[in-house]
């Protein structure tokens, strides 16, 4: 585990995650959005963007973040993450895992690992210097409907195994997001019910109340 006592604070409560979005200027604005709400980990995620807008929008995010104290996390690409020197990067199954991360973005930077619902694959990338587990879908989900749902008590197996933070995605929403809390989640990552909103900036601090986040 790499990181500094102010990042490990970010890592608790509502978990930005970026829609789709080809528009800067929109998903700037977005951003904005939920950090005015009280956000303070962003991940930059952006599946069907080429290369050079994919380091565009991490770039000019990563400025945004800082502007407000905030973390960026880049998913995917630790290669982009270590190149803009973003705070951290998040892998998932096809992305070479948190040894190979940790070797691309270096010591200091945070790595989050998508676990699914296999503790097997938590305890493997902790061992490998993950700094945060992430679990789901938790429930249906609109972004990955393919995804295999995970059950509550994950979450709460891992808070008590593994010592760091453990992230709840796929499905989240402001009406079943305490049952992830009682659980054990510390964050809670979020893109539809965020970024849908029709006041992002008051969804935002509605799901930091939740987590007792201060905004």
């Amino acid at each position: 585990m790499s990181q500094t006592s102010s990042q490990q604070a970010c890592l608790r409560g509502l978990y930005a995650v970026t829609p789709d979005d080809p528009l800067l200027p929109r998903l700037s604005a977005l951003v904005h959005a939920a950090l005015a709400g009280g956000v303070k980990v962003v991940q930059y995620r952006n599946k069907v963007a080429p290369p050079p807008l994919f380091r565009a929008q991490a770039a000019e995010l990563l400025r945004i973040c800082r502007a407000h104290g905030a973390l960026l996390i880049v998913n995917d690409n630790p290669e982009i993450a270590a190149d803009i020197g973003a705070d951290g990067v998040h892998v998932g199954r096809e992305d070479g895992g948190a040894a190979r991360a940790r070797a691309i973005v270096g010591p200091g930077r945070i790595i989050g690992v998508s676990c699914y619902d296999e503790l097997g694959i938590a305890e493997r990338a902790l061992a490998e210097g993950a700094d945060y587990v992430a679990f789901g879908a938790m429930f249906a989900s609109s972004v990955k409907p393919e995804a295999v749902t995970a059950p509550l008590g994950l979450l709460t197996e891992a808070k008590a195994r593994f010592g760091v933070p453990v992230c709840a995605i796929g499905g989240i929403r402001t009406d079943n997001v305490q049952s992830l809390i009682t659980a054990g989640a510390d964050m809670a990552a979020v893109i539809t019910d965020l970024f849908d909103a029709p006041d992002i900036a008051a969804r935002a601090r509605t799901y930091q109340d939740m987590f007792k986040v201060s905004v």
